[in-house]
């Protein structure tokens, strides 16, 4: 048996070991092995890295602007480098498939390069006194914008790299300085990413990557001094407590979703049915903007539902290395709490029309008919391969079925009607509602946000540079 790797946190540009003494392991989700253990830091050791930050931040935006963007596009290169020695921890990690961890690295890459050329070309604004009732020709502002100065960049387990520099990459070209904390699954595949950012020379102290529990320091750093902002993808629960202490302090959170499909009696069911899978299956439902239930005009129920049954039927479940869509889920407290869903909503007398099938953490995909709103798969998000359809009359009841939700991250209308389908995506409380397409993140430089208990703030390219930087103004009297 190969020993065990102890990943170290890194802080001062340096790969250091805790003196608290405490480790994590790491537990593969599909083979139950130990693939390493992290840091379980300290308070103390949380304070040195914030601290650090504070001295080193401004050094930092006092840089060259093209000095930091030569910076940031060699880190993009490197990782195209170490590309599949990154994916073959994503997917030993958190479970993703050989393909989707490589693509999700060289994404990452893409949003590197994409993010230093949006910067560069943000310009400063300018305003005239003049152009106000009873102001002055005598007065010009300049707008500008600077960096916050420490960021808090929390990232999630299901895209350990992409959503991790998606906070990262935004705070340093714009001039702040960032302590990293990941989710503690994620956290290996997080070390590999600061390994890639540590070959290409940037100066030490701007960028700390801090482990441990969120239990054991998740408050104590969010809640630090020493902190000027946080973006945060994760659980609403953890969102909400986060917001409850965000007083003065600026914060992007990225939540959950409870995403409605609606399809109308005019849409054309085949491309629906593809659409719908993918958009409810991939990556096992892993994702905050899957596909979480079907909401179906009456007329067409029996059709798409014989065609989703059998889609899911031929839908590949395996191990990640073979590339299949359906993979075991992160850990076995997941893949207790979609089994409890599956086996709550059949108990409730929803028809099971394909799955309820075990193995371990796999849960086999599942689809259900005949949901109706008492039932719990109606409203909690699974986080799993399980997928409800609810029959609908109207779309003024698919509407209300939509927004009765906690949840308001993203939607899919399906109509052939395109005015139909503006008419009921403007209707529905959602951040964004996707026409005749599945729900998904991206194009990376579009503005990415929810609504509820789905988010606060806007992610985004540009959006996230603007959230990372307050506006200045430079009043010039002539």
């Amino acid at each position: 048996m190969s020993e065990i790797t102890n990943y170290k946190y890194y802080v001062g540009g340096k790969f250091i070991q805790s003196t608290s003494g405490n480790l994590i392991e790491i537990i593969c989700p599909y083979d139950q092995s130990i693939i390493g253990r992290v840091q379980a830091i300290s308070k103390e050791e949380a304070d040195v890295a914030i601290a650090a930050t504070k001295a080193a931040q401004k050094d930092w935006a006092d840089t060259d602007l093209f000095k930091r963007a030569d910076l940031l596009n060699k880190w993009a290169d490197q990782l195209e480098i170490d590309a599949e020695e990154i994916a073959q921890m994503i997917m030993r990690e958190v479970g993703k498939t050989w393909n989707d961890a490589v693509k999700e690295v060289t994404r990452t890459a893409e949003f590197i390069r994409y993010t230093v050329q949006e910067f560069i070309h943000t310009n400063d604004a300018a305003m005239s006194g003049a152009n106000y009732p009873g102001g002055s020709k005598n007065k010009f502002a300049i707008i500008k914008r600077i960096p916050l100065g420490t960021v808090l960049a929390i990232s999630p387990f299901n895209y350990p790299v992409n959503l991790s520099v998606a906070k990262l990459a935004p705070a340093l070209i714009a001039g702040n300085a960032v302590v990293f904390k990941p989710a503690t699954q994620g956290a290996i595949s997080a070390v590999k990413l600061i390994e890639s950012f540590d070959k290409v020379g940037f100066p030490a102290d701007i960028l700390q990557l801090i482990t441990g529990k969120g239990s054991d320091i998740g408050d104590y750093v969010s809640e630090h001094d020493g902190i000027d902002m946080i973006s945060f993808t994760g659980g609403a629960t953890t969102g909400r407590h986060l917001s409850s202490f965000s007083t003065m302090k600026p914060m992007v959170l990225e939540l959950g979703g409870k995403d409605p499909a609606i399809v109308c009696e005019d849409a054309d069911i085949d491309k629906t049915v593809a659409e719908i899978m993918s958009g409810a299956f991939s990556y096992s439902g892993q994702r905050c903007t899957a596909i979480k239930r079907v909401l179906v005009h009456a007329t067409v129920a029996d059709e798409l539902s014989e065609k989703l049954k059998t889609a899911v039927e031929k839908l590949s479940v395996g191990m990640p290395i073979d590339n299949p869509i359906i993979v075991p889920l992160i850990n076995e407290g997941a893949a207790d709490y979609v089994q409890g869903l599956i086996t709550d909503t059949i108990a409730a007398g929803a028809e099971l029309l394909v799955g309820n099938k075990r193995e371990d953490n796999l849960i086999y995909p599942t689809l259900f008919d005949h949901v109706t709103t008492d039932m719990r798969l109606a409203w909690e998000e699974p986080f799993g391969p399980v997928l409800p359809i609810i029959r609908v009359a109207s779309d003024a009841e698919a509407i209300e079925i939509a927004n009765a939700s906690e949840y308001g991250l993203q939607a899919s209308v399906f109509s052939q009607n395109f005015s139909r389908a503006v008419a009921i995506a403007e209707k529905i409380e959602a951040g964004s509602v996707q026409i005749n397409g599945r729900t998904e993140r991206g194009p990376d430089h579009f503005p990415f946000l929810g609504v509820k208990n789905s988010g606060m703030g806007v992610h985004g390219i540009s959006r996230t540079i603007e959230s990372m930087t307050r506006e200045k103004l430079l009043i010039i009297n002539v």
